[in-house]
């Protein structure tokens, strides 16, 4: 395995990808936080809208984990759920900031 982040290829999905513009990118440490580039631009002006994208991440995620795993999708859901509310409840990492550089424009 690599040190270096491998992306995920989406070469197969340049089709149905068309216009959209990413605006997360997420990497996690084994047992260690989760490191995110987020670029708000393409989801709007109003902060509920990247809520809301994220909930679709998450719907995305169970269907996924539930595919990948064979657990059913409602499990893989309620698992998932669990984890946001813990996380929430009782934050294991806080956010760091660093500067947004002009070269990349994101939120690091």
């Amino acid at each position: 395995m690599s040190d270096k982040p491998v992306p995920i290829d989406l070469v197969p999905y340049a089709k149905m990808l068309g216009d959209s513009r990413e605006f997360l990118r997420v990497w996690a440490k084994e047992g260690g936080p989760v490191t995110c580039f987020i670029n708000p631009v393409p989801v709007g002006g109003d902060p509920m809208a990247y809520g809301v994208a994220l909930v679709d991440c998450i719907r995305h995620g169970a269907k996924t984990w539930a595919r990948a795993t064979g657990v059913p999708e409602a499990q893989a859901m309620a698992r998932i759920w669990e984890g946001v509310d813990a996380e929430r409840a009782n934050p294991t990492d806080l956010p760091t900031e660093h500067p947004t550089t002009d070269e990349d424009g994101l939120i690091h």
